[in-house]
């Protein structure tokens, strides 16, 4: 195989040679899925209903639900099918497509989670200039901003990659098609140039880690000063699971993009993709609403409603 062109598709990782253990991943994955979709689907119903909750903290949460359900959808609805079916191919548009949503989704998370840093830095740090800084035009500028940068980034990554002439066979180590894993089938140093690339962005991304973490020592002083034992607590509440969540998802996301491509291990490659592409979306709805007040009732309005309106369904239904 001389270049790209002449892959019309891509063979994707095998978790197991038996049926068995086939159809464990299957269900394994199913229910990592089901999870995040449920519960990221409550937290967008919740936000969108109650107008209390119709805050800059609530709305960048929003736009993190979103992401997630389209980047735990970008993976693993292929891997299931894979092991549903008993095969290993992803088309080459498919595996390009792959590339493109999830490089464009996870771009977009990193900076909205630094935006949601920002936004807790404000409200606990400077709550008296809160509205100000954070008014409704602000935060949808942010967060436009944060999309638009990560669609801008997902197609140079994409066509930079995909140009890259393909030496190496088209097996990728991988449940889904990476940038790495394709970096590993291109000809004999034709991939630094996109592994320049990726490691621009790696710095970035270490960047934004940076100012996050910056962010969060200023926060931490901030609330330490509360005199209230129950404002710390609520401090506390709102900061803790946002740290948790960046820093599972940037470690292992930089740890995966960083390793050099001679040392890289297919387990490990495999444990580190599962724990920063799978888990936080599936995690993330019950780390923000397990410690947030008004998140949880919000959230039990809408469980409440649901059941009611399906005992009320049947009754309809019948008439």
């Amino acid at each position: 195989m001389s270049n790209g062109s002449s892959i019309t598709e891509f063979l994707l990782l095998a978790f197991a040679d038996t049926r068995e253990l086939q159809l464990l991943h299957f269900w394994l994955f199913l229910g990592i899925y089901l999870a995040a979709l449920l519960g990221n689907g409550l937290i967008i119903t919740a936000i969108a209903c109650d107008h209390h909750l119709h805050t800059p903290m609530y709305f960048f949460l929003l736009n993190l639900s979103l992401l997630d359900l389209g980047f735990i959808s970008t993976t693993l609805p292929k891997s299931m099918a894979n092991s549903l079916w008993d095969t290993r191919t992803i088309s080459y548009y498919g595996c390009a497509s792959q590339v493109f949503f999830f490089f464009f989704l996870i771009s977009v998370e990193l900076h909205l989670l630094t935006v949601m840093a920002y936004d807790r830095y404000i409200a606990i740090c400077k709550p008296l200039h809160y509205g100000t800084l954070l008014g409704s035009r602000t935060c949808a500028n942010m967060a436009a901003a944060a999309w638009g940068s990560g669609f801008l980034n997902a197609v140079l990554h994409t066509a930079n990659t995909f140009s890259l002439p393909l030496c190496q066979g088209n097996a990728v180590d991988q449940f889904f098609c990476e940038i790495p894993q394709i970096l590993k089938l291109c000809c004999s140093n034709s991939y630094r140039r996109e592994a320049r690339l990726v490691m621009v962005g790696v710095c970035l991304a270490f960047g934004c880690f940076v100012f996050i973490l910056f962010s969060y020592v200023q926060i931490f002083r901030a609330v330490l000063r509360i005199p209230s034992e129950q404002g710390r607590h609520k401090a506390f509440s709102m900061c803790l699971p946002h740290l948790a969540v960046v820093s599972l998802f940037v470690s292992t996301g930089m740890f995966a993009y960083l390793k050099p491509l001679s040392v890289s291990s297919p387990s490990w490659d495999l444990v580190m993709a599962v724990l920063y592409s799978e888990v936080p979306p599936a995690l993330n709805p019950f780390i923000y609403s397990m410690r947030n007040k008004e998140l949880k009732d919000a959230i039990r309005k809408v469980i409440s409603w649901m059941f009611l309106n399906s005992d009320k369904l049947p009754a309809t239904l019948h008439k």
